[in-house]
């Protein structure tokens, strides 16, 4: 994990240990929010010492930079194999909206963490939305040179499609998560296969 640099821990009960911690701070941060919760309170969910908690990270804000990485690395893995072995480009849209909102629905603090982050790391608040951009412009570029994807401008296009992730996973994965979204889903990715789609291919 970049945020922790050379403290990044080298052995596997190391990396238990981190994960302890990391885990710990997203119940904490995200019940609690930043400035009221505690490395105290972490260390004690996570069953470590706070002398421990130092082994790892300087700091709270350190901490807090570092969680919002890996929920950003943890969800780009879960997409990434969520989408692996579609048939289409739009097969892609659809099943990465599809699982974004599962995730959102398991880690129902994603959005209070991130959200906060732009106040609390500006840097890694960029750095996360910037990295999934990059990667959505990367699937997008491929898909282009396929034929899938009509020729044009990516990068707009990679925000635009991360927003309409960003605010359903908001309503139907925080205010809804009860609410069936495969029709949802299916015209959500109805509409943007009618946007990408080359133009000789459009109804």
């Amino acid at each position: 994990m970049s945020a922790l640099g050379e403290k990044t821990p080298k052995t596997a009960r190391g990396r238990r240990t981190l994960r302890k911690i990391l885990d710990a701070a997203e119940l904490e941060f995200g019940a609690r929010g930043f400035h009221e919760a505690s490395v105290a309170s972490i260390t004690g969910n996570a069953g470590v010492a706070q002398g421990t908690f130092y082994i790892y990270f300087e700091s709270k804000e350190q901490l807090f930079g570092a969680l919002v990485a890996d929920l950003g690395v943890r969800l780009r893995s879960y997409l990434h194999e969520a989408v692996d072995g579609a048939g289409s480009r739009i097969d892609v849209e659809r099943r990465g909206l599809r699982s974004f909102i599962e995730f959102v629905r398991e880690h129902g603090n994603l959005y209070r963490i991130v959200m906060e982050c732009q106040f609390v790391d500006p840097e890694a608040f960029r750095a996360y939305f910037m990295d999934f951009a990059d990667a959505y412009q990367e699937g997008l570029d491929r898909a282009v040179a396929d034929g899938e994807v009509r020729a044009g401008e990516t990068e707009g296009r990679s925000w635009a499609l991360m927003g309409i992730s960003l605010f359903a996973g908001l309503r139907y994965g925080i205010w809804e998560p009860g609410r069936d979204v495969d029709p949802l889903v299916d015209s959500i990715t109805d509409m943007i296969e009618r946007g990408l789609c080359p133009q000789e291919s459009r109804p």
